[in-house]
């Protein structure tokens, strides 16, 4: 069992940069693959980043690839999102996932096994 915390969203204006954090507790983070996922109202949850267990792959989506990273420190249970260059369609409930999978081309939500609440980003134009 694994629980994930998410931080750091909020309201911003477009164009800045943002982190976003995971906080794992329980079963240590680096037995998972993590990802990010986002859900803008009325859309489906769809995938951002993930990461595989130590760090060495990432895989991003289309819509964010060349303006985000994705991180983890291990030591820390902590895994990170850094978005740059918001736009307003980024604006979305940014939920953590640990999944038990290898790697880390992991886009699907079924793929994953645990969630965090969410933290909202609203990008304003």
């Amino acid at each position: 069992q694994v629980q994930l915390v998410e931080s750091g969203g909020g309201l911003v204006q477009a164009g800045v940069s943002l982190r976003l954090s995971c906080a794992a507790s329980g079963r240590t983070s680096s037995s998972y693959a993590m990802g990010w996922f986002r859900q803008a109202p009325g859309k489906e949850r769809e995938f951002v980043a993930a990461i595989s267990r130590g760090g060495a792959g990432t895989y991003y989506a289309d819509s964010v690839k060349g303006r985000s990273t994705i991180s983890r420190d291990n030591a820390k249970n902590t895994v990170y999102l850094q978005l740059n260059s918001l736009k307003p369609e980024d604006t979305a409930v940014y939920y953590c996932a640990a999944t038990s999978r290898y790697g880390s081309r992991i886009t699907r939500t079924l793929d994953y096994d645990y969630w965090g609440q969410g933290t909202q980003v609203t990008v304003s134009s």
